[in-house]
């Protein structure tokens, strides 16, 4: 698939993928001054885009980037589905939805809201499949739990970048980070669930994850406990298993390099599979 040949609504104007820029002065672009959410899209039909539109109002109040219209991006995304139709023919395409404070200046500082425009921007990525399984890798960094960004999705994605390659570049799909209290976090984009003594367990918002969409469709038709863990139960785990937008419910096989029970996807884990499939397929908007 040819994403290049996808259409974009950028600022109230569907455009084709050429021509889907914005100002070489957007904060977004100098100093990531902005939020972002990605939607699955199903047969070209959004999943769980009101979840996504209520985290993305919180995160832009959060970042007190003013604007921003829940409602405005609800219709740009039918018409920028509705423009790529024939491209959205899988059951898992990306829509991305990215919200700044639009042009200012070449620094930190805000110029005042008056005296600027934020931008919004909405693509799509046709034919995105997750891999059935992944390897996982624990790295240096750590999660903030007490930092400004902390819960929200912004665009400030450079943490994420430098981990994500680390773990490519040993042949594994995701890295997954500690808090500074050397707890279980997350990954560099998704929640992480661990089976222990034949329970499923995630951490708390309170360790300082995002709050993944799919983590909590999970902890609603799953169920599991909220709880603290040490960052070392990667280790002794029975079963591991990542969520996302971007991965569904994806088995974890390997940590750095170590299988994970028997190196295949445990019981518990498919069967969240199975219960997420389900819900998904009777619920759009959950």
């Amino acid at each position: 698939m040819d994403v290049n040949s996808t259409v974009f609504w950028v600022n109230g104007e569907l455009v084709p993928a050429e021509r889907a820029t914005t100002s070489a002065r957007d904060h977004g672009l100098v100093v990531g001054d902005g939020v972002f959410e990605a939607v699955k899209v199903v047969q070209g039909t959004p999943f769980a885009l009101g979840r996504h539109l209520d985290r993305m109002t919180r995160s832009a109040a959060g970042m007190g980037l003013p604007g921003f219209d829940a409602e405005r991006v609800r219709r740009a995304a039918e018409q920028v589905i509705d423009a790529n139709r024939d491209l959205l023919v899988s059951d898992y395409d990306l829509l991305r939805i990215t919200f700044t404070a639009g042009p200012g200046v070449l620094g930190s500082g805000r110029m005042a809201p008056e005296a600027s425009t934020p931008t919004l921007v909405l693509g799509l990525t046709p034919g995105h499949d997750p891999d059935p399984q992944t390897g996982i890798v624990t790295v240096p960094y750590r999660r903030n739990e007490f930092g400004a960004l902390t819960g929200l999705k912004t665009t400030s994605y450079g943490e994420n970048v430098l981990a994500l390659a680390a773990a490519h570049a040993v042949g594994a799909g995701e890295a997954v980070f500690a808090n500074t209290q050397g707890r279980l976090c997350e990954g560099t984009g998704t929640n992480v669930f661990v089976v222990r003594d034949g329970q499923l367990c995630t951490p708390p918002l309170s360790a300082g994850c995002l709050a993944g969409i799919t983590r909590a469709l999970v902890l609603e038709w799953v169920g599991a406990q909220e709880v603290d863990l040490p960052y070392d139960v990667l280790d002794t785990a029975e079963e591991l298993f990542l969520t996302s937008t971007a991965r569904d419910v994806q088995p974890v096989v390997a940590v750095d390099g170590r299988p994970v029970g028997d190196g295949t996807p445990g019981p518990v884990t498919r069967a969240a599979q199975a219960a997420f499939a389900a819900g998904q397929a009777r619920y759009p908007e959950p």
